[in-house]
């Protein structure tokens, strides 16, 4: 396997056109178009729809305006001059090199979570974004999410003392299926060769395909790196720790899942002791709520004079009344959102938006949040191998464990390739 940490990504020169017309408005390409992505239509600015779902396509197109193109190969959408920029509503296995092919055709992007698959599809990701220059955001709109700004600010400002661990729980990934569905063709309004794109190809089953490939190792791998990518971004945030830098080691014990198709384990249970400074945080799957603020999922954050509850994380939040109330001090650390009743996810979006028009990084900036992914990324590799790991953000590999090393990269089925669009 390459290096992905020293391995140069092939990038053809490009030089980018404009960004928007004469208007100022932005060209919006939309590709996914179910579930999430769906969310994401621009229907008064919106040139081209992309989803290998001919369903999805037809619900789409009726709510833009004008007759935008449909079209099943996202590099379709990319070709397109007009288009400024793109969303990527995709399976979490396209993240990645839609993302770097968008980059390289001059498109900004919007990509859902979970960031990536591998470390290498996640450095792929920043390299291209700097490269040429592109506003990446990534959809871990917690970012954007008034409670979430307001435990960052009670945190931040020392109220709780220094943060010394964090325990996340969460419910276990699901096993829904009896695990012996016979493969079928696939239904006449999808392209099922289009869906698998870059992983090995398998038969198609109900089972395998919208939203349960989230139990398979290759297209999901579980909440970990789905609610995951939400849960630590917030996590990062409220700690001050999106510049990690120091080697991480990490545990993860888990049991297998009944429904023999997937590969994700059914329970999780995860430990990350990080360096410089010293803290440690829980993933627990299943995981008990705590009782002063119950939530689905969520994380306490324990300090040496308090602790704090934030449920959720994503679009929906909370925190304790403390947390909520607290004015940060002039001069203190401040996280701010807008301050509008928009929906979350709407505002992260806006912040893209602007930021595509004044060219600063937004507010879940891929680079960020390449830092949040390895953790989810590195904790599936240590329950793979099954032992402890040590991984050093810095080179991007684990220390003295190449057995582990050859899982930050997973081969593509042809044609695909992160380096050739």
């Amino acid at each position: 396997m390459s290096n992905p940490a020293k391995s140069a990504i092939g990038f053809p020169t490009y030089v980018p056109q404009s960004a928007f017309g004469a208007n100022d408005r932005i060209v919006y390409g939309h590709i996914g178009v179910g579930g999430m992505g769906s969310s994401h239509i621009v229907g008064d600015s919106c040139a081209a729809l992309c989803d290998v779902d001919a369903t999805h396509l037809a619900n789409a197109a009726k709510r833009v305006q004008g007759k935008p193109m449909l079209t099943d190969d996202y590099r379709r959408v990319l070709d397109r001059k007009d288009i400024d920029a793109v969303t990527i509503g995709t399976p979490d296995h396209w993240h990645a090199i839609m993302a770097v092919h968008a980059c390289m055709a001059g498109k900004d992007v919007y990509s859902e979570k979970p960031v990536c698959k591998t470390i290498e599809e996640g450095l792929a990701m920043v390299n291209a974004a700097r490269r040429y220059k592109r506003i990446m955001q990534i959809g871990a709109q917690g970012r954007s999410n008034p409670k979430v700004a307001a435990a960052a600010n009670y945190l931040r400002n020392g109220k709780a003392g220094d943060i010394k661990k964090v325990v996340i729980w969460h419910p276990e990934n699901l096993s829904s299926g009896s695990g012996f569905e016979t493969p079928s063709n696939p239904p006449a309004h999808m392209n099922w060769d289009m869906w698998l794109g870059p992983i090995p190809y398998r038969p198609y089953t109900a089972e395998t395909c919208h939203f349960h490939f989230r139990w398979m190792m290759d297209s999901g791998a579980g909440f970990i790196r789905d609610r995951g990518n939400h849960a630590i971004s917030c996590v990062m945030l409220l700690t001050g720790q999106d510049a990690w830098s120091s080697p991480v080691t990490v545990k993860a014990t888990g049991k297998p899942n009944p429904n023999r198709v997937y590969d994700a384990p059914q329970t999780l249970n995860v430990t990350w002791k990080f360096r410089n400074p010293e803290w440690t945080l829980e993933w627990n799957q299943p995981g008990e709520a705590n009782e002063r603020l119950e939530g689905e999922w969520g994380a306490t954050y324990y300090g040496t004079k308090d602790d704090l509850i934030l449920t959720g994380g994503d679009g929906g939040a909370d925190t304790e009344p403390k947390a909520i109330d607290y004015v940060p001090p002039t001069g203190g650390f401040k996280h701010e959102v807008e301050p509008d009743n928009v929906d979350v996810t709407e505002k992260h979006r806006r912040n893209w938006r602007k930021c595509i028009k004044t060219r600063e990084l937004p507010v879940s900036d891929i680079g960020i949040q390449y830092k949040t992914i390895i953790l989810p990324i590195i904790a599936n590799i240590a329950y793979m191998v099954g032992r402890e790991l040590t991984f050093d953000p810095k080179t991007n590999r684990f220390i003295n464990d190449e057995e582990a090393n050859r899982f930050l990269s997973d081969p593509y089925r042809e044609p695909w390739s992160l380096k050739g669009y």
